[in-house]
């Protein structure tokens, strides 16, 4: 692992020291790549190469020429990706750094100018290096990632069916809530047949269905356009396509997970206690999501409330196995979620106190979880709504997904199963607090009637 800057002290006062002898610096771009070492390795030291495979094998086969043993790069785009696994494959230690972290202030923007740049700070220990998991959870967060992106085109074919049939007039939506369901699936499916009578396709409703056959059988006489039936077809059938995909997606994750779990050795885990929570709602993935996560990290992240399995199938991808060993705190870890204010002090006083406006795909998982907790019965629920009160519903999210990315890197780092106990009060014992305080307020009210009359 690269060393962080350290100073020394000489007669002349404080200096840095070089810490990094062997680093070298590289500046990305789509076409090309300027790679750029210590003058005393080669003659021609800032050299530019293309961006193809055999050019950054190239690469790696100078900087081993040229004794380099760390590397520090930009994250540009995604054209870093290739040019970063490939130089770990080979044994460097590479450092990928925030562009707004290294920007060159001293000389022109040019190319070699930054890789020199990028070179020198990294040598002093200057560039702090980005989280990155490792190449297995890096898969799966593709895959989890490409999941999600189905999902959400599957999502818009929905939209088009209920657009279609609003414009035949049919009003399904209006009296079955989910028409992804049971009842509504069949309808849909045996107007797509050919049946158009109302009564015939009302008799279709599951028995369950709040509305009467009655009511439904009024929904469903419409126009019957030709050509909104032909996009309500087409609708269904791109629909039932990208669920298949997201069926093959999932089987592909789960293969991954097989193998990531056999790599992974937790010390300190113990016997998997299932969270008994409802797994089979609407895009939830059909892997069993709990008995992997335990796999990797030792606890049960599903027993912490408003966490689910598609968060748990997420945060896999996005942390790995080990990212506790990468944060030495949970403060930093929650900053690097973004879930921490930024506070800029200056002559001693707060100034400002806002979060960043950067999205951060762990922090928008936990913020999803936090707003499932609004209304449940849990220590996590009274928090949430105890911050609502104080600061509205957008800062309860936040408080409350900060407090949840703590649990969740304690309990990794620790290897301990969720305590709803250690979370803060229960709602009985804030409503015995808020008497308590009210009843305070009331008799020193009372004093001052008496003293006034």
């Amino acid at each position: 692992m690269a060393k962080v800057a350290r100073k020394i002290k000489t007669k002349q006062g404080l200096r840095l020291k070089i810490v990094n002898p062997d680093a070298a610096g590289i500046d990305v771009a789509d076409g090309e790549m300027q790679v750029c070492v210590p003058e005393d390795r080669d003659g021609e030291n800032n050299r530019r190469f293309d961006s193809f495979t055999c050019d950054l094998r190239e690469i790696c086969a100078w900087l081993k020429a040229c004794r380099i043993t760390t590397v520090a790069m930009e994250s540009t785009g995604v054209y870093w990706l290739n040019i970063f696994l490939m130089l770990q494959q080979e044994g460097f230690d590479v450092v990928l750094a925030n562009p707004l972290q290294v920007k060159n202030l001293m000389d022109e923007k040019t190319d070699e100018a930054d890789a020199e740049w990028l070179m020198l700070l990294h040598s002093y220990g200057m560039v702090k290096p980005c989280f990155q998991p490792d190449n297995v959870a890096r898969q799966i967060r593709n895959l989890t990632r490409h999941r999600s992106t189905l999902i959400t085109t599957a999502g818009r074919e929905v939209q088009h069916m209920q657009k279609a049939m609003e414009q035949m007039n049919i009003k399904l939506s209006t009296v079955i809530t989910d028409i992804l369901g049971k009842s509504g699936m069949a309808i849909i499916r045996a107007i797509i047949d050919g049946n158009h009578n109302p009564n015939s396709l009302a008799q279709l409703a599951d028995g369950r269905c709040r509305a009467s056959k009655d009511t439904i059988a009024k929904s469903l006489d419409g126009t019957w356009d030709d050509d909104l039936l032909f996009v309500l077809k087409q609708s269904v059938e791109l629909y039932d396509y990208y669920q298949k995909k997201v069926a093959e997606c999932e089987r592909e994750i789960e293969r991954l997970m097989i193998r990531y779990s056999a790599q992974v050795d937790v010390e300190g885990a113990g016997k998997l206690s299932r969270s008994e929570k409802h797994t089979t709602y609407k895009n939830a993935p059909d892997i069993d999501v709990e008995k992997y996560g335990h796999a990797l990290w030792g606890v049960n992240l599903m027993a912490m409330p408003g966490m689910g399995a598609g968060a748990i199938l997420q945060l896999i991808g996005e942390l790995g196995y080990d990212f506790v060993s990468k944060f030495d705190t949970c403060e930093k870890f929650c900053k690097w979620c973004n879930l921490s204010p930024n506070n800029k002090i200056t002559g001693g006083k707060l100034i400002s106190s806002h979060i960043p406006r950067r999205k951060n795909p762990v922090g928008q998982i936990l913020r999803q979880c936090a707003n499932t907790v609004k209304s449940e019965k849990s220590e996590m629920g009274a928090y949430f709504r105890r911050m609502k009160s104080k600061d509205g519903h957008m800062q309860a999210i936040v408080a409350t997904a900060h407090k949840m990315a703590r649990i969740l890197y304690t309990m990794v780092k620790t290897k301990k199963e969720y305590n709803p106990s250690l979370v803060g009060c229960n709602e009985k014992e804030l409503l015995e607090r808020k008497i308590a305080r009210t009843t305070r307020q009331l008799k020193k009210l009372n004093e001052k009637l008496e003293k006034v009359a």
